[in-house]
């Protein structure tokens, strides 16, 4: 499994900013028991941030953006979206989608997730 990010982007305090996530596979079958984005902002840990159960679109959102950013999946597409509103400067980070294959990832950390992407910069300043 491939995935894209875009999205990323230069913004206020205030904005709002949506991320994309395509995901491929070389033989068309995507399978993954969840996918979501990541972010890890300079000098801390990686974080869980919005994660989506591929089967029951059960999600998991970092408390610091619940009420402020929204995940979404369009399974006709392999794409998963991050509508990021309401931006705040704590929110600077680059930002990762990442998929678990069968589910051992951790939601928090993103430790055993298989697959990620190549990360978008979000940077939210005045």
């Amino acid at each position: 499994v491939q995935l894209q990010a875009s999205g990323g982007g230069l913004v206020q305090p205030g904005d709002s900013l949506t991320l994309s996530c395509v995901a491929s596979d070389s033989d068309r079958t995507l399978n993954y028991y969840a996918i979501g984005w990541f972010r890890q902002a300079p000098g801390k840990k990686r974080e869980g941030v919005a994660i989506m159960r591929k089967w029951d679109g059960h999600t998991y959102y970092l408390e610091s953006v619940k009420g402020r950013f929204t995940i979404s999946m369009d399974n006709a597409k392999n794409t998963v979206n991050l509508q990021m509103n309401s931006l705040k400067p704590e929110d600077t980070a680059v930002y990762y989608c990442a998929a678990d294959r069968i589910g051992r990832g951790n939601w928090i950390s993103g430790s055993e997730f298989d697959y990620w992407g190549q990360g978008t910069l979000v940077t939210v300043s005045s």
